[in-house]
């Protein structure tokens, strides 16, 4: 959990140590912000369309290789950023980083279901989580930090080092992640792309994507939200945001306890977690309440959050048959970044035609429909698996 965790985190940090370093980009290189907002957007585009076939080699070829290779490919890339000459440098670058940090997923988890005492999974996906939430949460502070005491190059050769010497761990301790079970030999079963395109499958991306699009929906527009509606000032709105995504992160580890410990009723905990969710959310967007109240809903709406993502990663990791599980993950979980780039423009557009009254319920009513389409999937998944087990 140390090694994968470590490479997690350094993915989520890498992802995030760009936008910081905007304004100095911007003065030193003279391009616009749109510019300056491509980079951010090839880093995550390449990572989410190459998670797919990478999953695929994953499985036929062993993630190890694959996570040694992706995770020093980020760190190499983030380290030359430190030299670039312009900012088509920093484009290629991206390109490069979001190359490695595509493998992340998909080997990540191919690992931990070879590696890991199947009661402990649920903990085990939970810390995976909350490792790269932390490097999310880390990386603009520490970055602002270091560019600012050191300048913006050094800043980014420091970090970028950072992930020699978890290269280095992986490699010593490479005898200890195990790979996945390998894939039954079946004739006339279905292939990757049939699977992939399966009807449980593409439910668990659209509930990857739906619960992506809810959170971040929340993330951009909230603090606005609260302003437009009851007067909230940003520094109260701000801290409604910091105690969601407190309590999303810290979630993650109540989740994961909850999966190992109440397999059989996981689709029935996301429900109740999910529609606590959305009462919370709703509940900041439909009733007044005192200024201190409003970071605790917050909180509470991202605990909930937070402690329903653990099972959903167990239940799709059950829905994933032997020897498959990279490119089912690679897949799906290609659903989160997309998720997160669709929703903030249109819920701009709410806004600016005078309706941030209705962000709130289309986030929560995201969370609705991610609730049908994760029952669905989980049914379907249970019945796949029954015509699957011959008869006695």
């Amino acid at each position: 959990m140390t090694l994968i965790g470590t490479g997690h985190f350094l993915s989520h940090f890498y992802m995030l140590t760009l936008p910081p370093l905007f304004f100095f980009w911007r003065d030193e290189f003279h391009v616009s912000f749109a510019e300056l907002g491509l980079a951010v957007a090839l880093m995550s585009g390449t990572t989410a369309l190459l998670q797919t076939p990478v999953g695929f080699w994953v499985d036929r070829h062993g993630a190890r290789p694959f996570l040694v290779g992706g995770t020093l490919l980020m760190a190499l890339s983030v380290s030359a950023m430190a030299f670039a000459p312009g900012i088509w440098a920093i484009w290629l670058l991206a390109v490069l980083s979001g190359i490695g940090n595509s493998v992340i997923h998909p080997a990540d988890y191919a690992i931990l279901a070879g590696s890991i005492d199947k009661t402990r999974m649920g903990r085990a996906f939970a810390l995976h989580t909350f490792t790269g939430n932390l490097g999310f949460a880390l990386a603009p502070p520490v970055i602002a930090l270091l560019a600012a005491a050191m300048g913006w190059r050094m800043a980014l050769l420091s970090v970028g080092l950072l992930g020699i010497p978890v290269v280095v761990a992986i490699l010593l301790q490479s005898r200890i992640l195990k790979e996945q079970p390998k894939k039954p030999v079946v004739e006339g079963g279905p292939s990757g792309r049939e699977l992939l395109l399966s009807r449980p499958i593409l439910l668990f991306f659209a509930f990857f994507l739906l619960s992506s699009m809810a959170g971040s929906g929340i993330q951009a527009w909230v603090i606005t939200v609260l302003g437009k509606l009851w007067g909230t000032p940003v520094a109260v709105g701000s801290m409604v945001l910091t105690g969601y995504m407190i309590g999303a992160t810290g979630g993650t580890l109540v989740g994961g306890w909850v999966a190992d410990t109440s397999k059989r009723n996981l689709i029935g905990f996301v429900v109740v977690l999910t529609g606590f969710a959305m009462a919370m959310i709703l509940a900041l967007g439909l009733m007044p309440m005192p200024e201190v109240l409003l970071p605790v809903v917050g909180f509470l709406g991202g605990l909930a959050m937070g402690a329903s993502r653990t099972p959903r990663d167990v239940m799709l990791k059950d829905a994933s048959p032997p020897g498959e599980i990279g490119k089912v993950f690679g897949f799906v979980s290609s659903g989160l970044p997309l998720g997160s780039a669709i929703t903030p423009v249109p819920l701009g557009f709410l806004i600016d035609m005078g309706y941030p009254v209705l962000v709130l319920p289309v986030v929560a009513l995201l969370l609705g429909l991610s609730l049908l389409c994760a029952g669905s999937a989980q049914s379907e998944a249970r019945s796949r698996r029954a015509a699957t087990v011959p008869a006695e």
